[in-house]
Order: structure tokens, then sequence, then C-alpha cells
């Protein structure tokens, strides 16, 4: 059913004007878990919801924004793999069906960023630091994600209360806040620091309208700590604590080598991929960063670590990506009931602190 509830109450900022959103809250776009069933309920509920493409292919990226177009008339966006080997294709198929926001895990092109917005499409950068924000706002980005170390996936070592100052300081279009935001609180202290509004990842993956199986999900619940680990991809990546990640730890580089070829072989029969296209993917990822072939390799771990948990239901046999902020989760409501909670949680913190301030001495 189409249509865009949500709650009563509005935050009005820099964000939902220009992505046209009741509610400056971002659904960020988690591989295997941002499908369309999850996208659609943020959307319907006034949040920004982000499609994860890297873990689909071409054809299955097409039915997926035709899905969420079929279920709601609220914008919704596409995360989108900027060094991917057909990014170009992914684009033209954002235009011709009319996407909203492109969104990307890595600071784009300046060429991918002039394509989108000669279409008329908002293109949202993520980055880790402020001199990635300063450069993809100078080639004409419309806002930037900042990902502080809380945040789970990908991650880097400063703090979101450090980083968010900085980038909000240092660039002039809107600013989202993510890692370690989980409920309205949040949402109000980041406004505070000049944010646009927030994104979250782990919260909205313990939802009801997450796909996430639910006896993964009650890993998460269940859980108290995550670990921030290089053997999964060969970058920092903040996951669960699990028996499986404890194994990749100890694990030599011939151990983690072998492993890397078996699931890259898996994602190729999977995506449809040839190995010359995953070979050109690794190119890309490697061109840089400071990475070996072989840290190269083992990023083939990643999407069948991922899918292992998130589809298969088997947590003693994949890898999951969690945020900070999952050791204050404790319940699944639906994305409806959480963003509302958000927002007026949010706005009653804002309008406290403003009666504490003009009350005062």
């Amino acid at each position: 059913m189409k249509g865009q509830g949500g709650s009563g109450q509005v935050l009005d900022t820099p964000l939902t004007r220009l992505t046209g959103v009741r509610h400056p809250v971002v659904q960020t776009g988690m591989g295997w878990v941002a499908g369309p069933r999850l996208v659609t309920a943020v959307a319907n509920a006034g949040g920004l919801g982000i499609l994860a493409s890297a873990t689909m292919t071409l054809d299955r990226l097409a039915d997926a924004v035709r899905e969420v177009r079929d279920r709601t008339d609220a914008p919704f966006g596409v995360n989108l793999r900027a060094d991917a080997s057909d990014a170009g294709d992914r684009i033209d198929l954002l235009v011709r069906e009319g996407v909203r926001v492109a969104s990307f895990a890595l600071a784009p092109r300046r060429e991918l960023i002039a394509r989108l917005k000669d279409a008329g499409i908002v293109v949202i950068p993520s980055v880790g630091a402020r001199r990635h924000a300063e450069k993809v706002a100078a080639w004409g980005a419309d806002a930037v994600l900042v990902q502080g170390g809380e945040g789970g996936g990908h991650t880097g070592a400063v703090a979101t209360t450090l980083l968010l100052p900085q980038v909000v300081d240092a660039v002039d279009i809107p600013v989202i806040a993510a890692g370690g935001f989980f409920d309205g609180r949040g949402l109000a202290a980041a406004l505070a620091y000049g944010a646009a509004g927030v994104a979250m990842g782990t919260r909205f993956l313990l939802t009801a309208d997450s796909p996430v199986p639910d006896a993964v999900k009650r890993v998460y619940l269940d859980a108290a700590d995550t670990i921030v680990t290089r053997q999964v991809d060969g970058m920092p990546h903040r996951v669960l604590r699990s028996g499986l990640v404890e194994a990749l730890e100890s694990s030599g580089r011939v151990a983690l080598l072998v492993r890397a070829l078996r699931n890259g072989a898996r994602f190729k029969r999977l995506s449809g991929m040839s190995w010359r296209e995953m070979i050109a993917d690794g190119r890309a990822m490697r061109h840089g960063k400071d990475l070996s072939w072989s840290q190269v390799m083992m990023a083939a771990n990643t999407p069948m670590l991922l899918k292992a948990a998130m589809v298969d239901g088997r947590p003693d046999l994949g890898v999951m990506a969690s945020g900070q902020a999952v050791g204050v989760i404790d319940d699944l409501p639906t994305c409806a009931e959480l963003i509302e909670a958000i927002v007026r949680r949010a706005a009653e913190a804002i309008t406290a602190q403003r009666s504490a301030v003009v009350g005062g001495p």
C-alpha cells in the first residue's frame, strides 16, 4: 500500500528539504539487509530509506527499485559502489527509474557526481574524515554523511562527537551524522552540533521490518560487545564478537587466503560476475589504498560472510556487522514506531533545553 505516514511531529531541517522526506532520519544501505521490505517501511514512516546495491546484480537492483516504487510514493535512495565496474550502468538505472537519492560508501569520482546532479539526483557520499568531506563538497555533492568510529561495518578511529563538528565547520552543505545513534536524544544532540539529521544502521537492522532472520536478531539483542577487525577484508570492520571472528583473528595468512578464494568463488556464482570483472573490482578497491593483493582477495570474504548470517540465518558461519549502539538496543519496533518515537523524543529534548536556557539564570 502506497503512502507516507509517521509522526505528526515535524523537525524541518536542510536534509528534509533537500530530499523531500518528512523526518531527518536515514536508514543506511546495509548489504543483504536494506532491501525493498525495509526501505519501503522506512520511506512510508517518513524517513529516508536506502537500498543496498553492492550485494545485488544489476537486474536484481532494477527489480528492487521498481518494487519500492510500487509500494511507496515517498522518496528513497540507492547506495552505490563508486569503484564498481558497472557503476555507470547503475547510475543509468537510477536516472531511468527516477530515484531521488544516490549515496556512496566511498567518495565517488567528480564525473559521477556531475552525472547524477545533471539528472536531478541528490548525491550523498559517506566520509570518515574532514578532508574527504571538503573534497566531495568541492566536487558538488549535495550533502555528506559522516560516520564516526562507533558505527558498524567499515569504520574509522575518530569518535562521532569529534568528527561531526569538524565536518560541520568545514563544509557548507548539509551534514548527516552516523555512528552511535539509536534514539531521539541522539538526533537532538546531532542537531545541536549542527547536523541536518542522523543515519542509523544497527537500529534499523533491529526492527520488525528488517528481513534479517529472527534467530540472528536475537544474537544482536543479546550482544554486549563489538570488535574492530581487519581479518574480514583487510580494512577496519566493526562486527559482533563471535567464535568465527575470534577464529579469523587467530588464523594465519595462508588460511585466510584459502578462505577468501573459496568465498570469492561462491560470490562469483551468486553475482554472475566473471573472474575478469572481480579482478577489475579488486584493482579499483586497491587504488588509493594501502592494500596488498592478498588483502584484496580477502575482500571477497565480506559478501558471503555477511550473507551467511543476514540471509541464511547462520551466525556461527557468518560475520555480523554492528555499531556499538547494539549494547543499548533491546527491542524490535516497526520502522513507523521507531521513527515516531525518535522524532517525538528529539522534539521533547529540544523543547526542554530551550526552556532550561530561557528559564535559567
